[in-house]
């Protein structure tokens, strides 16, 4: 640890966990073949999202029979879009160890109002029980990463494959860093904005056959507003899954998209983004292990993010000094960083334990990872002085 101000700054300073920096080498040019002032309906509009929609496929490794939909409002617009329309017909585990699956449980509980909704909870930092959760005859609802506690399920293994229910994930820091088990999925959702540095506001739909059974079959007991609309007469619509989007999308975010997939294809497709992410976080966990003022908001480092990687202060002079002195030494520490343009949005989530969050997807490099931890030592160092000098 340094007084000293760190001679190397990250080339970039784009750590937050969305929206996410933009791949290496993005500029605005990239964009030049948006079909912009055209309708997104036109025959070049319907080709661009469907290219999307094709891209999407490709570099996830997608199931040929899955249909793949873009849908308005982000992640939380497609999870919404599942819940109104598929649950109801079954009962459902709720899934929680974040304020997203936090979010899902209220709409479930306290919006949808489901009688046989079981709720399933574990507090920042750890996983529920996943073998209290019966996936063979209830749906299931789960975010696969928790973008705001930097805790993952490890893998799909607890999902039955005789399963009767469908099996709901939330994937939105997952996609594109982590391998999602098609097999054990039947919708999936993410928007652009996480591990490929979209631009925000839409987002992506997965579903199986069995989720297009389920809607084809099934009709909620409530009124569903035209946006949550994926059948007409009992069939499902199938121009949202091939380019026909359910409003108006922006060409220039589409075009956008379209832009990092093809960046994503020339590093080597799935493989090679979870492996940027795999040595990102490593660089940050290295550190992490060699410096005894922070350690991993993960309790278990199996279950530990590549992605959205959050840390807790565990030095004993600040913790000793309560939870506010803690929340204020973190935050002081992102402000420093910010103010020199070492670290931008580096604070944890609003609803988490105080401390940072460090998102080290595939658009970031490894070396500015490592660049900014020494920075993050230093940022410490002076938030502890002035501890000090205030006892």
């Amino acid at each position: 640890m340094t007084t000293n101000a760190p001679a190397a700054r990250p080339a970039r300073a784009q750590f937050s966990s969305g929206p996410c920096a933009k791949r290496p080498g993005w500029t605005l040019e990239a964009l030049n073949d948006a079909p912009l002032g055209r309708s997104h309906r036109a025959k070049v509009g319907k080709a661009k999202l469907k290219l999307a929609i094709d891209l999407t496929r490709e570099v996830l490794n997608v199931p040929a029979d899955y249909r793949i939909g873009i849908v308005p409002a982000s992640d939380t617009g497609a999870v919404e879009m599942a819940l109104w329309s598929m649950l109801g017909a079954r009962g459902v585990d709720m899934l929680a160890w974040e304020s997203f699956g936090e979010g899902w449980v209220t709409d479930v509980v306290k919006q949808l109002k489901l009688t046989d909704a079981r709720v399933i909870k574990a507090p920042y930092g750890t996983l529920p029980n996943l073998a209290e959760v019966d996936t063979r005859t209830r749906d299931v609802v789960f975010t696969w990463n928790g973008t705001t506690s930097g805790v993952r399920v490890p893998n799909a293994d607890w999902i039955a494959d005789d399963r009767e229910g469908l099996v709901i994930c939330d994937a939105t820091s997952a996609a594109f860093a982590q391998d999602l088990d098609w097999q054990k999925l039947d919708v999936v959702t993410f928007s652009w904005q996480k591990v490929l540095g979209g631009e925000a506001a839409h987002g992506m739909l997965i579903l199986s056959p069995r989720a297009v059974e389920r809607l084809e079959s099934y009709t909620p007991a409530w009124p569903l507003p035209k946006i949550f609309r994926m059948t007409k007469g009992g069939k499902l619509i199938e121009g949202i899954f091939q380019g026909e989007t359910i409003n108006t999308p922006s060409m220039l975010c589409v075009e956008d998209y379209i832009d990092a997939l093809q960046w994503a294809k020339s590093l080597g497709g799935l493989k090679a983004l979870v492996a940027k992410a795999d040595a990102n976080a490593k660089a940050l966990l290295d550190w992490v292990e060699a410096s005894p003022w922070i350690a991993n908001l993960a309790e278990d480092l199996a279950t530990a993010s590549n992605t959205s990687v959050c840390l807790k202060i565990v030095d004993p002079e600040v913790v000793t000094k309560g939870p506010e002195t803690v929340a204020a030494v973190a935050k002081g520490i992102a402000a420093a960083l910010e103010k020199e343009g070492v670290a931008y949005d580096i604070g944890a989530y609003r609803d988490a334990p105080p401390g940072l969050r460090i998102w080290c997807g595939a658009t970031v490099e490894t070396d500015d990872v490592k660049a900014l931890t020494a920075w993050l030592d230093w940022a410490f160092a002076a938030e502890k002085a002035k501890l000090a000098a205030a006892a």
